[in-house]
């Protein structure tokens, strides 16, 4: 075990709890509890997490911190760990660090050998993916597409060849052009599922070809409202294969004058894909 990760047996206990992602029912026993004993709940919007933590009746002391004041406010719930009080960690909704505030919070935690525990709940990414009907062996989480048209449709043709399901958040007023995009950069044939407000009263799932999908989206009068996840089935073995004779030609070019760490760095930075492997394959292209 790496020692500075080594957990201590005194302090308290840093939560992160997952809270709904619409249907309040969907808020585990275990999750109230934790909220109610720990000594403060960190919650990313005070306001929001407040009316949900008057609703269960708790009156947990609140404490924001978001990604606008996380690297000020993370020493003060970390005092309180080692003073010996339990703190819960929560976001506006679903599971804390998944495309939410929390990172630097329990890296420091865990440095500093204090015990983290997980108290699992929804994830809007899990809800959506398990009721797709797209593999789920392998999928790529890529956060939220870039806001502008010209990033997003370069980010798009970096993962067009990528074979696992891709799975990315969209705002309401993005939907209709990261639509379009996915549609002009990967293929309007390319086989899509969007989920729309999940598990509240208007949960909708769109499936189809991209162009299908975007009409649906169109013709649908609350098709650009609510929180989405976009689900891309992964590109065909064909397609995968071929983007990766493109990244082996990458790699050949680039060793004729570059070192392996160097040339799997721009790579990576190229094509999207994980330094790590590249690097591997690098220096078998390089033995061979």
């Amino acid at each position: 075990m790496n020692s500075e990760f080594e957990q201590s047996e005194s302090g308290g206990t840093l939560y992160i709890v997952a809270t709904p992602i619409g249907n309040l029912d969907d808020l585990s026993s275990r999750a109230i509890a934790v909220l109610s004993k720990a000594s403060l709940v960190a919650a990313e919007d005070t306001r929001h997490s407040g009316r949900m933590l008057q609703t269960l009746g708790v009156e947990t002391r609140m404490m924001a911190l978001h990604d606008h004041n996380e690297r000020d406010r993370a020493e003060r719930v970390l005092q309180k760990l080692e003073e010996g009080s339990d703190v819960a960690l929560i976001s506006d909704a679903g599971t804390p660090l998944i495309s939410d505030p929390g990172f630097i919070l329990v890296r420091e935690a865990r440095r500093r050998g204090l015990r983290v525990s997980p108290v699992p709940g929804p994830c809007a990414i899990v809800a959506a993916l398990c009721a797709a009907g797209l593999p789920t062996d392998r999928f790529a989480f890529e956060g939220f597409l870039p806001s502008k048209k010209g990033a997003r449709v370069a980010a798009l043709e970096r993962l067009s060849a990528e074979a696992a399901t891709l799975v990315f958040y969209e705002s309401p007023h993005r939907i209709l052009d990261a639509v379009d995009d996915i549609a002009a950069a990967m293929g309007s044939g390319r086989e899509l599922v969007i989920a729309r407000e999940l598990t509240k009263t208007f949960e909708t799932f769109y499936a189809g070809p991209a162009s299908d999908v975007l009409q649906m989206l169109r013709d649908d009068p609350h098709g650009s409202r609510g929180e989405f996840v976009i689900m891309i089935h992964g590109a065909k073995k064909e397609a995968a294969d071929a983007g990766m004779e493109e990244v082996d030609r990458l790699l050949k070019l680039l060793l004729k004058e570059l070192p392996v760490k160097k040339v799997a760095k721009l790579v990576s930075e190229i094509t999207g894909k994980a330094k790590n492997d590249l690097y591997q394959r690098a220096l078998t292209l390089k033995d061979t």
